[in-house]
């Protein structure tokens, strides 16, 4: 057996050590990537938990490329704008 004691955290400790609202840590909770523990009418969630939790949600570098848009070409005259087409046929009749 180990001498460590384990540090509980509650809800809003836990919350703001993480950087996120306590509604979005019980989901977190509720769908089962962070441990929690009910005592009584409090949940708690030990320290370590916490630690191993930031520590799973790295993002590996280069993981990322879906966020960004496709590049436009360089000379591409489209300015994404088809209302040209629809105002001048509107021109001439």
């Amino acid at each position: 057996m180990t001498d460590t004691q384990i540090m509980w955290l509650n809800t809003e400790t836990a919350a703001k050590r993480l950087g996120i609202t306590t509604r979005t840590l019980y989901r977190f909770i509720n769908e089962g990537g962070l441990p929690a523990y009910r005592m009584g009418r409090v949940i708690r969630v030990k320290e370590d938990d916490v630690d191993v939790f930031i520590e799973s949600s790295r993002i590996e570098p280069g993981t990322l490329s879906h966020l960004y848009p496709d590049p436009v070409p360089t000379g591409s005259t489209d300015t994404g704008n088809d209302k040209g087409d629809e105002s001048d046929a509107d021109a001439d009749s």
